[in-house]
């Protein structure tokens, strides 16, 4: 299973949350069942369901959710924790843009596409400097 999840570590009330996406729809709806993460939760382009937004196939199972820039889930570190358990990949904080950049190369747009590998550079570069500053 393609499943991932970031080390991101956001407040939202009392609880820490990171993401979770995945390289399809099917993987990432099945790890939210399998750790319990409720559907309605999932977060997407508000033209993902209708094949809108040229990033993703038009799939009715998208129009649950809320809107955001990409499909992923918000999750809680102990749903992290269960993800990690059941196979989830873990990323550094550019894992979500880096996944996103992908996206956009991926349809072949000339302009997403350079949109796409400029912010792959870019995240690239920053992991440079971070690891030159530690």
């Amino acid at each position: 299973m393609s499943v991932y999840v970031d080390d991101m570590e956001a407040s939202f009330g009392r609880m820490k949350m990171c993401h979770m996406w995945a390289d399809t729809l099917d993987e990432l709806l099945a790890m939210a069942d399998l750790i319990g993460v409720q559907r309605r939760w999932l977060q997407r382009p508000s033209g993902s369901w209708d094949g809108h937004d040229p990033r993703y196939q038009a799939d009715a199972r998208l129009r649950l959710g809320m809107d955001a820039s990409w499909v992923h889930f918000d999750i809680a570190k102990g749903k992290r924790a269960a993800a990690i358990a059941a196979g989830a990949i873990v990323t550094d904080q550019f894992g979500p843009g880096e996944y996103t950049a992908k996206l956009s190369i991926a349809t072949g747009i000339p302009g997403l596409v350079n949109i796409g590998e400029r912010r792959l550079q870019l995240f690239a570069d920053a992991r440079l400097r971070l690891s030159a500053a530690e």
